[in-house]
């Protein structure tokens, strides 16, 4: 039988950490790549800018905007509805999936109308949202809120009725309040599943948002889209889409985090 030596649990930490950086930088040389092979296909096929801009093309274009302003202008208006909507959003999934979860027949109840309201794609719920609300801010929160809502709903049904039935007995004869087992056990045993429903909700909101501005706006980043799709400036496009991009990426890394940080008991061995 081998001999366990001191040194094993260090080189098995180093071999980690080798790992981890290893991961942190293929996610950058694969974007180079993709970047590399697009310039190749834009010389290959002598695309119009119109069309398919170089790299160097889209990155002038984002400099230029960044320089006059012009896209923390946009872009400050969709954050703005992206956070507004999502803690309208979860906020009212959180508290309606809890009384769903706790009770069976006011699920039956209210679980079709859910169902047929997430049936109907939110692009064409959405001219009529902004028709029966004047306020064209509150109009474009309701719909980022709609658009994560369910998503919200069914992860936190979930995530309460996952927690084990002896472990809520085992609190009420200890004579718990249902303030304390929400607190002290409810939501710590759901966590995993509610901050799973969050990584989809970041995403979904900035889908939301866009929708929201494409059916009608003067401002934020899908207007910006919009406007550069009517006059053929594919490159100011190009810098829109990959703003949207870098927004959906960073709030899902942030909500990544916030697992890490909170969900470390579940890697005490």
């Amino acid at each position: 039988m081998p001999k366990m030596t001191a040194d094993a649990p260090l080189s098995g930490a180093k071999a980690s950490t080798r790992r981890l950086k290893l991961e942190w930088l293929l996610a950058p040389l694969m974007l180079a790549l993709a970047i590399l092979l697009w310039d190749a296909l834009v010389r290959w096929q002598q695309y119009p800018p119109f069309i398919l801009p170089a790299p160097a093309l889209v990155a002038r274009k984002f400099a230029a905007v960044v320089r006059d302003g012009s896209l923390w202008y946009h872009t400050q208006l969709t954050l703005l509805e992206i956070f507004a909507g999502m803690a309208l959003g979860l906020s009212c999934a959180l508290v309606m999936g809890y009384f769903l979860a706790k009770s069976r027949r006011l699920e039956r109840l209210l679980s079709p109308y859910l169902v047929a309201a997430q049936a109907v794609p939110i692009i064409a719920l959405a001219p009529l949202l902004v028709i029966w609300i004047r306020s064209p801010g509150l109009s474009k929160v309701l719909i980022v809120a709609l658009t994560i809502f369910f998503a919200a709903l069914i992860n936190t049904i979930v995530g309460i009725r996952s927690v084990q039935p002896d472990l809520v007995s085992l609190m009420h004869s200890l004579q718990a309040s249902r303030w304390q087992i929400l607190t002290k056990l409810e939501i710590p045993a759901a966590m995993p599943v509610l901050l799973g429903g969050l990584k989809i909700g970041v995403t979904l909101a900035v889908i939301g948002a866009v929708v929201a501005e494409f059916v009608g706006a003067d401002r934020g980043l899908g207007y910006l889209i919009n406007l550069a799709r009517g006059i053929l400036d594919t490159p100011l496009l190009f810098v829109a889409l990959a703003t949207l991009i870098i927004i959906a990426v960073l709030l899902y890394a942030v909500v990544s985090l916030l697992e890490h940080k909170l969900l470390a008991w579940q890697r005490i061995q």
